[in-house]
């Protein structure tokens, strides 16, 4: 929670109790464009957020995780290859392999198959009317999709889902007790890469690790352990973000009936709906630079090795830039930073956001008047955030 340390503010952003959208936030921000955190500096308006996003000053702030919690092995190595946390020359060259995979071309020719999914899941509870929304459709549609990209059968969904899961348990603050649980989950991804890759060598399919494997530029190639690095990624990053999300878009929009309803009557508001939800109730709550130099921002001297959380949620909302902040799909906006910004911005946003469309259209058209039907289940409204347990009941309409 807050605490008043002079002046800025001071949040205790590790706190289970810290809430990003609370009052409390909302009125420091009124107050200054920064506050202090127990892990450094936090932004708050979206100005800053947009500048320091785009600064050269900065470096990704989460490739030190690992150390931070003394963790080394099979995990911190991995996480030292990621993309997300590559910089400069590296950085650039493996975005430059990777980009043409995630083209919108060979994304969007995957969506007759993302609704049918939809379809099929909604199919499997609709006569019930109500259902545990997490569990029944966001898991399996997220994990699902992945299996789609991967060209897997998607009978192996539950798998992906386990090793997902656990191997996003890095991401907690109990990384080290959790540790044989996520070099157990890495391992078990990283055999499955190395299949896929071996059997995508023999045998070239109309797929997406087909085109990993075959991705060159200039005669330059992804080696074998840039592409188990990148596939063990695309499962860890796609997993839990999309299912994340679309709790949160389900909660959203349960707080909002008459634009459930309006999305029913207008399936093309669903692209407008997903830029609202990204920009007012996003999975990933705030963004972390660090700074690798000593620099002066708004009169503000930064040390190098600073933390930098950019608070993307309370960015959003900012009222210095968001006029009516409140949600609207057709509104014009600048743009959010629910996917990052700058050269870190997510590699597989046009995924994420068409997937979250097709469902979202068939979940609306679908699924009418829905409400909460039990006890909801969450993680800590800070950091990476979303329902566990969401249950609803609806009156169901015909597919």
């Amino acid at each position: 929670m807050a605490t008043t340390r002079g002046h800025p503010p001071y949040f205790n952003i590790a706190d289970p109790s810290f809430v990003i959208d609370s009052d409390e936030v909302l009125r420091a921000r009124e107050e200054t464009w920064y506050v202090r955190t127990n892990y450094g500096l936090a932004v708050l308006r979206y100005d800053e957020v947009a500048a320091l996003l785009r600064d050269r000053r900065l470096k990704q702030g989460s490739a030190a995780w690992p150390a931070h919690h003394g963790v080394e092995g099979p995990f911190a190595e991995w996480w030292s290859k990621a993309l997300l946390n590559l910089e400069g020359d590296d950085h650039a060259r493996l975005r430059r392999l990777l980009n043409p995979v995630f083209a919108p071309k060979a994304i969007s020719d995957m969506a007759p198959r993302f609704r049918a999914l939809g379809n099929e899941l909604i199919d499997a509870f609709a006569d019930e009317g109500r259902c545990e929304f997490m569990s029944q459709f966001a898991e399996p549609y997220a994990a699902r999709v992945i299996a789609i990209l991967l060209g897997i059968p998607e009978t192996e969904w539950e798998k992906i889902a386990e090793w997902g899961s656990d191997l996003g348990l890095s991401l907690s603050i109990a990384i080290r007790e959790e540790l044989p649980r996520i070099e157990a989950a890495l391992e078990g991804l990283y055999g499955f890469a190395d299949e896929l890759i071996a059997d995508r060598r023999r045998e070239p399919k109309d797929d997406f690790v087909t085109r990993l494997v075959q991705a060159e530029q200039d005669e330059d190639r992804l080696s074998h352990d840039e592409l188990r690095v990148s596939l063990v990624l695309l499962i860890f990053g796609g997993l839990d973000t999309t299912r994340n999300q679309l709790g949160l878009a389900m909660q959203t929009f349960l707080d909002r009936p008459d634009e459930w309803r309006r999305l029913a009557e207008r399936p093309e508001l669903a692209e407008g709906a997903v830029e609202e939800i990204m920009r007012l109730n996003p999975t990933v709550t705030w963004v972390t630079r660090e700074a690798v130099e000593d620099f002066t921002f708004q009169g503000l001297e930064i040390a190098a090795g600073t933390t930098i959380h950019l608070f993307s949620q309370s960015a959003g909302t900012d009222p210095r830039v968001f006029e009516n902040p409140g949600f609207d799909p057709e509104a014009e906006r600048p743009r959010h930073f629910g996917f990052g910004g700058g050269r870190h911005h997510c590699i597989g946003h046009f995924v994420a956001r068409m997937d979250m469309s097709e469902a979202l259209r068939l979940l609306a058209q679908r699924l009418r008047d829905p409400h909460v039907d039990g006890e909801v289940k969450s993680l800590p409204r800070s950091g990476n955030t979303g329902p566990i347990e969401l249950p609803i009941a609806f009156t169901a309409a015909p597919a």
